[in-house]
């Protein structure tokens, strides 16, 4: 399955200084939709690190979300017991 990375927010974050929150905005083929935000130290990295950062964060909860998008929208065949 395809997923698509946008950049929902990418700021200092207000309660630490020395973090970047940073939001993704993450869609499926189907037009379906995850918000994640992740609070990375900032230091010295670009903004490329730091986006990178943040979705090693979320990764996990990513992919239990497309896990539970996997049967949404098949059709089940009563009859054969399984998806067409």
């Amino acid at each position: 399955m395809s997923l698509t990375y946008k950049i929902d927010k990418f700021k200092t974050d207000p309660d630490d200084a020395t973090k970047t929150l940073v939001g993704l905005a993450v869609s499926d083929a189907s037009g379906n939709l995850f918000i994640i935000d992740k609070r990375v130290t900032t230091g010295s990295k670009s903004d490329e690190q730091l986006v990178t950062a943040a979705q090693s964060a979320a990764q996990s909860e990513i992919d239990a979300w497309v896990s539970s998008n996997a049967n949404v929208g098949k059709t089940w065949n009563p009859d054969t017991k399984s998806f067409e």
